[in-house]
């Protein structure tokens, strides 16, 4: 197992003291595993090659078709609305 240290507040010290039955260690150890869990799931959700898939799709439709000016495509359909 290796070893880490941190800082807490001196207050925060003083109430561990009073739960002196709990093992603080373990506590601290149990949510780091859970937050890890955490990211690791929102990593999982988050495909970075279905991101770019994406965004190479998005690319794609955002090029100007030829022959297609929109303007005129806007005027057009004004005209008939009128």
């Amino acid at each position: 197992m290796e070893i880490i240290s941190t800082k807490i507040e001196k207050d925060t010290k003083e109430k561990m003291r009073k739960f002196s039955y709990i093992n603080w260690s373990e506590v601290i150890r149990e949510s780091i595993r859970a937050r890890i869990e955490e990211e690791e799931s929102r990593t999982r959700a988050i495909d970075r090659n279905k991101i770019k898939e994406a965004m190479s799709i998005a690319a794609s439709v955002r090029k100007p078709s030829k022959g297609w000016n929109s303007t005129e495509e806007i005027r057009k359909w004004r005209d008939r609305v009128s």
